[in-house]
């Protein structure tokens, strides 16, 4: 059973032939800059500052290995769409992305984060429909749901259904640590 309590940033890498040694599955975690990536991982690990999560959007640029219960590597991808400071971060994110998604034996599943309170964007719909196409599992993270009401959450729904987002998805909140519980059930099942 993986519990994720021992969890260990490992690296950080601009590429996969950078990854770490040891040959673990890796689970990848996708989302726009700003869907609260930082704030996920240290709400999944319930560790309060395993990632750091920044007031700057776009913070993330590398693809940073996190070591959970010595059974898989957690891999924190750049964000894309919006970053202060004139940064092409949907350049940034494709060139890491087609390096670390194409033939890689150890990713075995794909986390895409998507902010509840915004429609998916061409870039996330685009990621979804790439990872899809590879034939790679995944399944969708929806963030900060106490932030929207319950017409607001069917409005997602409806949009969700929309673009063909049909896969599993969850609904989390940072504010209530029970919604994690399924989402490391998900996980555990896929390594």
């Amino acid at each position: 059973m993986i519990n994720f309590t021992e969890v260990t940033f490992i690296k950080s890498a601009s590429k996969k032939s950078e990854a770490p040694g040891k040959n673990l599955p890796e689970v990848l975690l996708c989302g726009r800059s700003n869907v609260g990536k930082s704030s996920f991982i240290n709400a999944l690990c319930n560790k309060k500052k395993l990632a750091f999560t920044s007031s700057k959007p776009g913070h993330t640029r590398l693809l940073n290995y996190y070591e959970i219960d010595s059974r898989f590597y957690l891999v924190d991808a750049p964000g894309y769409g919006y970053a202060k400071g004139g940064i092409d971060l949907d350049k940034l994110f494709m060139q890491t992305m087609e390096d670390y998604l194409v033939d890689n034996p150890n990713l075995k599943l794909v986390v895409f984060l998507l902010d509840s309170r915004r429609e998916l964007s061409e870039d996330d719909v685009n990621l979804i429909n790439y990872v899809n196409e590879k034939g790679i599992p995944c399944f969708a993270v929806i963030t900060k749901v106490d932030k929207v009401n319950q017409s607001e959450k069917a409005k997602l729904e409806k949009h969700l259904k929309e673009v063909n987002l049909y896969f599993d998805k969850f609904y989390t909140s940072i504010l209530k640590p029970q919604t994690y519980g399924p989402v490391r059930g998900y996980i555990e099942s896929h390594i």
